[in-house]
């Protein structure tokens, strides 16, 4: 018997999958990577490098600063590095007898890593007609992603789809469009409009490669947006993806998702109600301040979305 473990899957030989059996394990939450910081990487890295806890102690906000601003993963081997960095300007420090502070804090970590620090989306508001907040996972966990949509007069009405997006999502792309012209009637849009409108949907961070089954209603609602005028809801995230009948249907990474919408500040998120049962295993700490709505079919997230 074999045992492997991999961050990504995506780049494993079909033929090796089919015989493999998956055990899937979340990565850290910020709450668990803070504890694992605290009670073990800081004791263990301060011990090798010869630097006592009494002598310099990290607060809660600086070691959380580490984890969201100079790491970008699900497990805390670069978080372990970063703390190692700190330690070793620390210990310099000591030997030379330099000044320096007893507790670090939030203020202190860019002094030691510089100012290079990993950027994370964040919720930048609605004030955009066709731009809507989906969810999605990578390799290094949760994070949140923008669907944009936008509309021109064009005697050839094509869709086109940029910003690195793979077949999965391209496909997703295909049947939101679809769905949105079979229900132009109830969304209020004259059909004719499809006839003379090229319409392009971008993914931003282009130099990241995207895909997945999970941004289906999220591009419908973006091109509903779009068609109609209307903007989305504040605050909003959604994931799910759609068949052609309108039917959303259930997606993974639903811890990973909550996650990174709580970091990026949202306060609704769309999901399909077969995914219930996954944010039920979440831990409940996790889920404050955040709604969920649990949805069966496309017109249920315009209702909720579009304002």
């Amino acid at each position: 018997m074999f045992i492997a473990t991999a961050n990504d899957i995506s780049n494993i030989s079909q033929p090796l999958k089919d015989r493999m059996e998956f055990i899937n394990i979340g990565g850290y939450s910020q709450e668990e990577k803070l504890q694992i910081a605290k009670r073990h990487i800081v004791p263990k890295v301060a011990a090798e490098l010869g630097v006592s806890l009494e002598e310099v102690t990290f607060t809660d906000d600086a070691l959380n600063k580490i984890i969201s601003g100079y790491t970008m993963e699900s497990g805390v081997r670069g978080l372990e590095k970063q703390i190692r960095k700190i330690y070793r300007k620390l210990a310099k420090k000591i030997v030379m007898k330099e000044e320096m502070k007893q507790n670090i804090d939030v203020d202190d970590i860019q002094e030691y890593l510089g100012k290079k620090e990993i950027p994370h989306e964040l919720y930048e508001g609605n004030e955009n007609i066709g731009v809507v907040t989906g969810l999605s996972v990578t390799s290094y966990g949760g994070e949140i992603l923008f669907i944009e949509t936008s509309l021109s007069k064009s005697k050839n009405p094509t869709l086109t789809v940029t910003g690195q997006i793979k077949d999965v999502m391209k496909e997703s792309a295909m049947l939101a469009m679809q769905y949105v012209k079979c229900s132009a009637d109830t969304l209020g849009i004259d059909p004719t409009v499809f006839d003379d409108t090229a319409v392009h949907i971008h993914v931003p961070d282009g130099s990241t490669p995207k895909d997945g089954p999970s941004a289906g209603i999220t591009m419908a609602t973006a091109l509903a947006s779009a068609f109609t005028g209307r903007k989305v809801k504040a605050n909003l995230a959604m994931s799910g993806e759609i068949t052609l009948r309108g039917k959303v249907t259930a997606v993974g990474g639903i811890r990973e998702k909550t996650l990174a919408a709580k970091r990026a500040g949202i306060k609704e998120i769309i999901l399909c109600k077969d995914n219930q049962k996954d944010v039920e295993e979440i831990k409940p700490d996790y889920l404050e301040g955040v709604t969920f709505h649990y949805v069966d079919n496309v017109q249920d997230v315009f209702n909720l979305a579009l304002v």
